[in-house]
């Protein structure tokens, strides 16, 4: 079986452009990369923050995908020739996020509810995107009832979509129950455009389980398995000193140290820094064996250089699992 094509997917506050160089650097560059979502203004252009994080010196030898969020045509167009100006080639629309501050306004999933102004959308945008710039979509499979998605699909193929990242759950789904596998294996044989999977693929074990459930799907978007793990990637391409548990953890400590570095020169503040690299061990805790004091004194540390310091307790005193076991 062909080694899937992996895309890191994009987590607000979490995949930052530090994140994504410091991944890059340790563990070898992904397929592809997406922004945190960016969103129109009408009054200003993009904030610092998002102008960072799109930033083609920021992002060098990745390759990087803006993602838009919006419903209005030209706020998209808009956005899309300035990141064409940039040197961005793609640009990805965000129909999956399902938090309620976005699906009231109509954006994210909740764009999926009208899906006639939904198709409007799409032809105002393909007649009005800049050169060559090509178009992918991050879509769920409906608001309420799965019978949403044949029509969202049918919308889908009247365009010519560079990609369709599916996470086949609904939005009043948010994260709980299971995918909708039942959705995605109707899209491999409907779908005009090329797919890639997203969702709930978090171990080694469950990726092998998916490939043998759809073994002609070859691109898969992961987001809280890659922070979970970093090495994750490695282990999926077959590199040998993925499995090696001294490797792993010389490359996780570089890699740790790479972020923390990467956030201090932005010159943030210490807090600021602290509150970045903290909210990455809610994910990375589980990666070590009998963790859980080393992770109470890093939730409790009060300065970078206490917070340091119980990293190195933790790497010095605890193993990192053995790659087949996270998930059993």
């Amino acid at each position: 079986m062909p080694t899937p094509r992996i895309y890191l997917a994009p987590m607000e506050g979490v995949t930052t452009f530090v994140y994504r160089n410091a991944h890059a650097a340790v563990y070898g560059p992904l397929d592809k990369y997406f922004t945190p979502f960016l969103e129109p203004h009408e009054k200003r252009s993009m904030k610092t923050k998002e102008r960072n994080e799109v930033l083609p010196e920021h992002n060098q030898g990745l390759d990087l995908v803006p993602q838009i969020l919006t419903n209005h045509a030209e706020g998209f167009l808009e956005l899309a020739e300035t990141l064409q100006d940039m040197g961005y080639g793609e640009l990805n629309l965000n129909l999956g996020c399902p938090s309620k501050t976005v699906v009231t306004r109509g954006k994210g999933s909740g764009f999926l509810a009208s899906p006639g102004e939904l198709d409007r959308f799409f032809d105002r945008v393909y007649k009005g995107l800049p050169g060559e710039m090509k178009l992918s979509v991050k879509t769920r499979i409906g608001m309420e009832a799965d019978e949403e998605f044949a029509e969202l699909l049918a919308i889908y193929n009247r365009y010519p979509l560079e990609e369709l990242i599916i996470h086949p759950r609904l939005q009043k789904d948010y994260y709980k129950n299971s995918p909708r596998r039942e959705a995605f294996r109707y899209a491999l044989r409907e779908s005009k455009a090329p797919l890639c999977y997203n969702g709930d693929l978090f171990t080694e074990k469950q990726i092998a389980e998916f490939e043998a459930e759809f073994p002609q799907e070859e691109c898969l978007m992961l987001g809280r398995g890659v922070i979970l793990n970093p090495g994750l990637p490695t282990v999926l391409r077959g590199e040998a000193d993925g499995r090696e548990e001294s490797v792993r953890r010389e490359k996780f400590r570089e890699f740790h140290q790479r972020v923390v570095d990467g956030y201090r020169a932005l010159d943030i503040g210490e807090r600021n820094v602290l509150f970045k690299v903290k909210e990455l061990w809610f994910y990375q805790i589980h990666l070590f064996e009998h963790a859980e004091k080393y992770g109470k004194k890093i939730k409790k540390a009060q300065n970078l250089e206490t917070y340091q310091e119980c990293v190195r307790e933790l790497l010095s005193c605890c193993r990192i699992a053995p790659p087949g076991s996270l998930g059993k």
